[in-house]
């Protein structure tokens, strides 16, 4: 299972959408998509789970490709550098 990092969404872009788009290469597991608190616009970003051949697929298929206007990136997530917090 690889997780993908979308980003450069169209605010327009809805969890079906997107669902649909990726479908053609594999199975989505899982999709979380960033949405605006108040209206429930897309906010640009969101991740999708899928297996590794179909994912790999989808990077070689979908990173750069025009979206409605928007050139969207796809790549695997990866997690941030210093935004985990130790206890005390």
């Amino acid at each position: 299972m690889i997780t993908l990092s979308v980003r450069g969404l169209p605010r327009s872009t809805t969890e079906e959408s997107l669902t649909a788009l990726f479908t053609e290469y594999g199975v989505v597991r899982s999709l979380k998509m960033a949405k605006d608190l108040f209206s429930g616009d897309c906010k640009g970003f969101a991740t999708i789970d899928m297996e590794g051949h179909e994912a790999r697929a989808a990077i070689a298929a979908l990173d750069g490709r025009d979206l409605s206007g928007s050139i969207i990136r796809v790549g695997p997530d990866r997690p941030r550098k210093g935004k985990t917090r130790k206890r005390r």
